[in-house]
């Protein structure tokens, strides 16, 4: 059985999107980071970075954490979602997908963070992760010109990641920014589209998080602002 652990943001999503596309039986256990609950021994012991999702699989008593390394044991695991066996196609997809984990990831996400949760004026912190976040977009932008998805003609882990985070063009950039980038708003609709879209989202949906981002949502989410000075 796996247990996955999750929350509304978009590292989760991808994965439930995963889980969803294939027909795998999971349980869903909430991790509802604004209350802190990321902190407790008993998920630490399971992600020490204290983020969700992770993944508990009973088969094999593994634990994996960290969205694209899920995202890859699944598929390994399955057989699903990968491009052809061959060296070059691998070396393709661990390019593709650690540059969805080391680059549209974490800028998209701070871009996220600086526009609408840190304290005081940063325009140059708003500027330089706005820049990166749509340069990185861009860069997935041209290469699903060449092709219907990522990898070329099949659909893999890499296009569920970038959907992850691409699907949420409106807070990373803003909707005005789709004008430049007609190939990835393409991908972001047809997966959009999909039913195991929908489930993964209705899932995420299922449970009642805490929304209120007040001085204890705060200190859970950005210790770093309690010790700024």
């Amino acid at each position: 059985m796996l247990k996955f652990y999750y929350n509304t943001g978009p590292n989760p999503t991808k994965v439930a999107l995963f889980l969803e596309e294939a027909g795998l039986e999971y349980e869903a256990i909430p991790v509802d980071t604004r209350k802190g609950e990321q902190h407790t021994p008993e998920y630490l012991a399971i992600n020490p970075n204290a983020k969700a999702p992770s993944l508990v699989d009973s088969d094999g008593d593994v634990t994996v954490f960290d969205s694209n390394a899920i995202l890859l044991y699944l598929a390994e695991k399955t057989g699903r979602f990968l491009p052809a066996d061959t060296p070059a196609d691998r070396g393709q997809l661990l390019s593709w997908l650690m540059f969805v984990a080391t680059g549209v990831g974490p800028y998209a996400g701070q871009s996220v963070h600086f526009q609408r949760y840190a304290p005081g004026e940063q325009k140059y912190a708003i500027q330089r992760y706005r820049f990166e976040a749509q340069r990185h977009f861009a860069i997935l932008d041209k290469k699903l010109a060449a092709g219907p998805y990522l990898l070329g003609d099949v659909y893999t882990i890499v296009d569920m990641a970038a959907w992850g985070w691409a699907r949420l063009m409106a807070n990373v950039l803003d909707e005005d920014a789709w004008a430049g980038l007609p190939n990835l708003r393409r991908l972001v609709d047809e997966i959009g589209a999909r039913p195991a879209s929908a489930r993964a989202l209705a899932l995420l949906k299922g449970h009642t998080f805490k929304m209120d981002m007040d001085t204890e949502a705060t200190r859970f989410l950005f210790p770093s602002m309690a010790t700024a000075t």
